[in-house]
């Protein structure tokens, strides 16, 4: 094999995890628009020893007490990354390209590159993902962050069903 095969096998898995409702409604004042232990915990179990890459606005929104995620590598975009101030240990890129190319680096084998939020990085780096796993949470609530179509580019592979919601895991086509 050549170098530019090796490097794509090796590559690590970009996916996404994101929560809407039934409006594609994902976020209300840089905070979720519900509280819902199950997906927390699925969130949790998907996301725990990969790395997280997020906006500085879903990086405020997450309580202090939590930040950083633990167990997880966490990367914040930021186009002023010099002006944000985050514990040692915490990874800083300008762009999502750039935040991407860093985690990549930095992966270790079986290690995935989630994509956590908000809305304008799920829009720069859906077309970079190779996963989509969404949780939609029956109703629509009050908010004013949406997530763009995505089922143009993916196809449902799984899913199953919560108390209050539906956890789906979609395939790029």
């Amino acid at each position: 094999m050549n170098r530019v095969m090796d490097a794509a096998i090796d590559a690590p898995i970009v996916a996404a995890i994101v929560a809407m409702d039934d409006g594609r409604l994902i976020g209300n004042n840089g905070a979720l628009p519900w509280h819902l232990p199950e997906d927390v915990k699925h969130f949790k179990a998907l996301t725990s020893g990969h790395i997280v890459v997020m906006g500085r606005k879903t990086w405020e929104s997450i309580p202090s007490k939590f930040r950083p995620l633990p167990g997880r590598t966490n990367i914040v975009i930021s186009r002023n990354p010099a002006a944000l101030s985050v514990p040692v240990g915490v990874l800083l890129a300008s762009s999502p390209e750039g935040a991407i190319e860093m985690a990549s680096e930095i992966a270790q084998p079986g290690q995935k590159i989630w994509i956590i939020g908000g809305a304008e990085i799920y829009r720069s780096t859906l077309p970079l993902c190779t996963e989509l796993h969404l949780t939609v949470v029956s109703g629509k609530h009050e908010g004013d962050a949406w997530l763009a179509e995505f089922e143009h580019e993916f196809s449902l592979a799984a899913e199953s069903r919560g108390e209050r919601c539906v956890f789906s895991t979609y395939q790029r086509r």
